[in-house]
């Protein structure tokens, strides 16, 4: 049995119109729609839903809304979603419904599984030219005037017990260690082979649960950086970014969320093996981005955000007093 990735992730909320214009800025379609519930797809078909705080039905949040209700991983088949059936029946809150099982888990999360519905995608992406190995000749980079995030790549929780829950997604979903910060947090990944992670843990000096962020993950750094300028010009505010994480090596742009917490565009995350060996980071300012631009880039100037506007001179062009 592996997990293939996120399949559909849901938010709490009460603010819908704001959350809708929020998530068609950041780039996702809007593929149906009622008084209490919006449901947006990425490129590869993984789902963002955002259900009113009143909607009937709704999982039980672990912090106060807006925040995460619920999310649901990916299967490849009926068998292994049999399979995790049996596992589960003993868990707590044990849900088998709609083709899906799940349960919740030791944060308090409704964890769901069901088969993959994800669609494959055949995106173009930037080619990087390197000392002595150029893969684009003839040909600029691409811009992009907006992004068009492909899946959610990963979530990130506060914790109350991070053994515990980092102890539950190994156990009963074979999620594997990439690296710790000891004590304070464990990044997971769905399978031996894959990018850094899926899954962040993170348990704070007082610990608590709840949502840290949602990523996005987009084809390349350019889309990074198109995404978060045309997020910037739509009015939305940065919490970081962008910037680069020196664990995962991921390019990111962090905005604020109006459905809760933060979401962010990221790319170029490490790929790992079974071969790779879980490192130990102490936490720290450093460890969390290797450089960051704090507030973002204006999307109209193209430089940072509060910057003097650019004149349409040359650098050099100045006085050589």
């Amino acid at each position: 049995m592996q997990i293939l990735g996120i399949e559909e992730i849901t938010f709490g909320a009460t603010d819908l119109a704001k959350c809708r214009q929020f998530f068609l800025d950041w780039g996702l379609a809007l593929v149906a729609e009622a008084d209490q519930e919006l449901v947006f797809e990425c490129m590869n078909g993984c789902r963002v839903v955002v259900a009113h705080s009143d909607k009937p039905g709704l999982a039980k949040g672990f912090e106060a809304d807006p925040t995460l209700r619920e999310v649901v991983w990916g299967v490849t088949s009926q068998g292994e979603l049999d399979q995790l059936r049996t596992q589960f029946q003993a868990l707590p809150d044990f849900y088998d419904a709609d083709q899906r099982i799940g349960c919740t888990d030791p944060n308090g999360l409704a964890l769901r599984i069901q088969v993959s519905q994800k669609r494959s995608v055949d995106v173009v992406c930037a080619q990087t030219n390197t000392w002595g190995q150029h893969n684009r000749i003839n040909q600029p980079s691409p811009a992009y005037e907006r992004a068009q995030p492909i899946e959610v790549g990963h979530v990130v929780f506060f914790v109350t017990d991070l053994a515990a829950t980092s102890a539950f997604y190994e156990k009963y979903l074979g999620f594997v260690v990439s690296d710790r910060y000891p004590d304070r947090g464990h990044f997971l990944r769905c399978a031996p082979q894959g990018g850094h992670h899926n899954l962040f843990l993170l348990q704070l000096p007082q610990p608590r649960a709840g949502l840290n962020h949602v990523a996005f993950t987009v084809r390349d750094l350019h889309e990074v950086f198109g995404g978060g300028l045309h997020m910037s010009r739509c009015g939305w505010d940065t919490e970081l970014g962008p910037g680069k994480h020196p664990i995962s090596s991921a390019i990111f742009w962090y905005f604020n969320n109006p459905a809760g917490a933060l979401v962010e565009y990221y790319t170029d995350e490490d790929e790992l093996t079974a071969d790779w060996q879980a490192r130990e980071f102490t936490p720290g300012p450093t460890m969390f981005a290797e450089w960051a631009i704090k507030g973002g880039i204006d999307g109209h100037t193209r430089r940072q955000k509060d910057a003097e506007a650019p004149t349409g001179r040359f650098m050099t062009d100045k006085s050589k007093n």
